[in-house]
């Protein structure tokens, strides 16, 4: 059967071969300049192993279905004690590797691939990496996974990698248990030219303030208490930059498709003294506006910024001076990126990670339930599931923090990566939707407070990195976040010796904390909210598979409810209560798939330890 859905999907990707190519205008057809995005369709990648032979464990290379493979400690296994999907599928020992030998051309926008121990054997682990440069060097693609079952199970990783890419497995424990893999899906990324928008303002001629359109070649542009100016006091790149005066503005009249990016230069005009401006981004054609990124102050020297965006379809932005009555500055050199093309990365330390469109990454961290049946749905902007592989939250859009956070933590997340302390917005938050940045905290007597924390993420770079988005941030006091918050963090992960594991589930409740400036209810100019209480619930259980079958009445269950204020002390254990009571507090169903029966007993249960 396997070899039926290999051929059929080898004859629909010759037929996407051979359809022509296509071109989508992306900005106003009206404007004199426009960008076109072309992108072919992905293609499926796959090697399910039925066509190799390789009996023994030894060094070798093995010609498969879409290219040649190398397999060190590591055979064609088709035994009836090997998990597999037909008749055959890759087995290692020890610390093999299955290393392919040929780059994809394309990129890949998802690795997949299904897994299972050998037989008897014990539970074993892996990790995938994938290299851009024909194997000189590999990055860690998503996190370790533990094989323990004989039944396949299938994992798939979420990439935005560009250009020519290639493959690695490595088998990580180093024991004789052996590893099986088979059906290995690779989704390409074809190669994008995205939208771009770049002006420089020197086409255009308007010599007065009151509101005018000027055409300029990229399109229509509102201009309002502003005009082209031409003057020596003009800070200006060429003969031409825009001066806008009192509260005036400079706005597209026109949409593009998608957009990163957006980069101006600016400056105050002549003599005159700093004000302030912002960047705002439209998706309804300019009925309503929505500030992207932080508040800009212009002074005497011409200097670009360039701020961070993250919309999918049609956006306008528009420049909205904020300060300085009577005072002028100048715009020039505005440009827009767009979404796609440049990443050859899987969402390191500089971003915010890649949103998952599968729904599958971080499934490990729901394994005892979804709190609040979030969902990844607009629609649900108070309960918005972002999954990452390192955490997965429920985000309000209203309040800018997570409702609640739940995260799976074992041996395996850990080891000597230092602490990255990249604070930074997170930009895989929907289109409009305002990105907490790491600055909205400052000054506001309240602690850029871990939800999931940065010494939970130790194994690599990118998993540490990842726990410094800030949409794993909620305002924290500083007295309950440097002490019995931080305690208890470090206590769960002593929990982790003989044989265990945690599951963790945090987030705040209520209107409303004192800080080191005192009493607030927001910060960030309102639009971060602060909560009254932080609240969080551990689960102790013995390492294994499938989370909620082994909680029984006897797991230990610690929950806390400490006041978000400065009266905090450093013993967590005098802020213990029960799940039910954090519940009754929050809404939340919080262990919802283990069984009812096991629930009750634990869920009103106060730790005593």
């Amino acid at each position: 059967m396997k070899k039926l859905y290999l051929f059929g999907w080898l004859m629909a990707l010759q037929t996407l071969l051979f359809l022509p190519g296509c071109e989508q205008e992306l900005i106003n057809p009206a404007s004199p300049v426009s960008a076109s995005r072309t992108q072919a369709a992905s293609v499926l990648h796959q090697e399910g192993f039925e066509t190799g032979t390789k009996t023994s464990y030894t060094l070798g290379t093995v010609a498969l279905t879409d290219g040649s493979w190398n397999f060190q400690d590591a055979l064609i296994g088709n035994s009836t004690s090997d998990a597999k999907r037909g008749t055959a599928s890759a087995r290692l020992q020890n610390s093999g590797k299955l290393t392919m030998q040929f780059d994809y051309p394309d990129g890949a926008k998802s690795f997949s691939v299904h897994y299972g121990k050998f037989g008897k054997d014990k539970s074993t682990s892996f990790e995938v990496y994938y290299s851009t440069n024909s194997g000189a060097t590999w990055t860690l693609a998503g996190s370790r996974l533990t094989a323990g079952s004989t039944t396949l199970q299938q994992a798939t990783i979420s990439l935005n990698v560009s250009g020519p890419v290639r493959f690695e497995i490595r088998k990580t424990d180093a024991t004789t248990s052996r590893l099986n893999l088979d059906d290995v899906s690779v989704e390409s990324n074809p190669a994008v030219v995205a939208p771009a928008v770049s002006e420089d303002y020197e086409a255009g001629s308007k010599g007065s303030y009151g509101a005018g359109v000027v055409t300029f070649p990229s399109g229509n542009w509102l201009l309002n208490e502003s005009l082209i100016g031409t003057l020596d006091s003009d800070r200006k790149t060429g003969l031409k930059s825009v001066r806008i005066r009192d509260l005036g503005s400079l706005e597209m009249q026109f949409n593009v498709q998608e957009a990163q990016s957006v980069t101006v230069s600016h400056a105050t005009y002549g003599t005159d003294g700093s004000s302030t401006w912002e960047l705002q981004a439209s998706t309804d054609g300019g009925a309503t506006w929505v500030k992207q990124g932080n508040t800009v102050t212009s002074t005497t020297t011409l200097q670009p910024v360039t701020i961070a965006v993250n919309f999918t379809a049609g956006v306008r932005f528009r420049i909205q001076k904020t300060s300085g009555s009577g005072l002028r500055i100048n715009i020039d050199d505005f440009s827009v990126s767009g979404t796609a093309g440049g990443s050859t990365g899987g969402g390191g330390s500089t971003g915010g990670g890649t949103a998952d469109t599968t729904g599958t990454a971080g499934s490990v961290h729901l394994s005892l339930g979804n709190p609040s049946n979030a969902m990844t749905d607009v629609a649900l902007y108070n309960n918005y599931l972002l999954r990452k592989d390192e955490f997965v939250m429920s985000y309000s859009r209203d309040k800018a923090t997570a409702n609640w956070v739940s995260w799976h933590l074992d041996e395996s997340w850990l080891g000597s990566t230092p602490r990255q302390d990249d604070f930074r917005a997170d930009v895989t938050l929907p289109a409009g939707w305002y990105q907490v940045t790491a600055s909205d905290y400052s000054l506001s007597g309240f602690d850029r407070g871990h939800m999931c924390p940065s010494a939970d993420r130790t194994l690599t770079v990118d998993d540490n990195s990842r726990t410094f988005l800030m949409t794993n941030m909620i305002p924290q006091a500083p007295n309950n976040n440097q002490t019995g918050w931080a305690n208890l963090e470090s206590y769960s992960r002593s929990l982790l010796t003989g044989g265990y594991e945690v599951y963790v589930i945090s987030g705040g409740y209520g209107v409303g904390g004192s800080g080191s400036n005192g009493y607030a209810t927001t910060i960030a100019n309102g639009r971060v909210t602060v909560p009254s209480n932080t609240w969080k619930v551990v689960v102790i259980i013995p390492d294994g598979e499938n989370d909620a079958t082994r909680v029984t009445t006897g797991t230990r269950v610690i929950a806390v409810d400490m006041p978000n204020n400065q009266t905090v002390t450093s013993d967590w254990r005098q802020y213990r209560t029960t799940v039910d009571a954090i519940e009754a507090k929050t809404g939340y169903d919080l262990l919802s798939l283990i069984s009812d029966s096991v629930e009750a007993v634990v869920e009103a249960r106060v730790d005593a330890l």
